[in-house]
């Protein structure tokens, strides 16, 4: 089956600034795909050619096998768009805001206003003035813009930014949920946490460009695993085996970067049985998706 969004060479330019640059890829139906980046990585812009507001200075961008610009009428139904922020008239209370975006919506096609409000949890606030309106709660409004339409794609741009961490958690739920009925989703955030539980596939964009991609666990198994424990009393770095990665040590702790972490942590704990040796506060783990992040946006990868 064709991919729901296939994105090649892809580049905007502002003036003789290049936003993106020649990027690349494909987000299968059914997944969750997720775009994450630091400020200015061009993660937004590479959105909005996506969702067809504007042509790309060159490359291609299909849509549910279509020209999301061309083919808008084709493309447009389809598609639920969350943006960074929401535009509805603040007078407006939630469920006149949904039921005249409601009607811009094919009718067969449009979820009922009340279902709606209920799945992002704002039955209780379906009568107040959307300028009353918490900053979360108006994130919530504008996520059920987004799935009202009951798209067959959805693309979220920061759709958790000023949630609190239950309401994140609840809209971490919803997109599960919507994932299961067939969704495609193309996320956009700052939240590692947010990629690292939902994404199927991550793609780390840097300085307008691809950097990484592939599902979490490819993107992270580039980047060292790490053991650390407090350095047993009496002894120095020196004293300790030798291990596949570098020693470290500060106040007394002890810091190993290994890419052979069973082999490292086997010759550790070898030797300090061997020696009576306790190493006090042993913590190993591979290498996490914020240290492979924090790794590319510091220009070390």
């Amino acid at each position: 089956m064709t991919p729901a969004i296939q994105v090649y060479g892809l580049r905007r330019r502002y003036g003789t600034f290049d936003a993106v640059r020649d990027v690349s890829f494909d987000v299968e139906r059914g997944e969750l795909f997720a775009l994450l980046g630091t400020n200015g990585a061009g993660k937004t812009s590479t959105l909005e050619l996506v969702e067809g507001l504007d042509r790309p200075t060159a490359g291609t961008v299909r849509v549910l096998g279509h020209d999301p610009v061309r083919d808008r009428a084709q493309v447009r139904p389809r598609t639920g768009v969350m943006l960074q922020e929401g535009g509805f008239p603040p007078d407006l209370t939630p469920a006149e805001a949904l039921r005249m975006w409601a009607g811009t919506l094919p009718a067969r096609a449009a979820r009922p206003v009340a279902e709606t409000l209920d799945l992002v949890d704002l039955t209780h606030r379906a009568a107040v003035r959307i300028r009353q309106l918490s900053g979360g709660e108006r994130r919530r409004l504008d996520l059920a813009a987004a799935v009202i339409g009951r798209p067959d794609l959805l693309i979220l741009d920061e759709p958790t930014t000023g949630l609190d961490p239950q309401s994140r958690h609840d809209t971490w739920r919803l997109l599960r949920r919507l994932l299961t009925d067939g969704v495609t989703i193309l996320l956009s955030t700052h939240y590692l946490q947010e990629a690292q539980e939902l994404a199927d596939r991550v793609a780390i964009l840097h300085g307008g460009r691809v950097v990484a991609t592939g599902s979490v666990a490819e993107v992270v198994a580039g980047f060292p695993a790490r053991i650390a424990f407090d350095l047993p009393p009496g002894l120095t770095i020196d004293a300790l085996p030798d291990v596949v990665g570098a020693y470290s040590e500060h106040d007394g702790r002890v810091t190993v970067h290994t890419t052979g972490l069973q082999e490292a942590l086997t010759t550790l704990l070898g030797w300090a049985a061997a020696q009576d040796i306790a190493l006090n506060g042993l913590d190993a783990r591979s290498a996490s998706l914020d240290e492979a992040f924090l790794s590319i946006a510091g220009g070390t990868s």
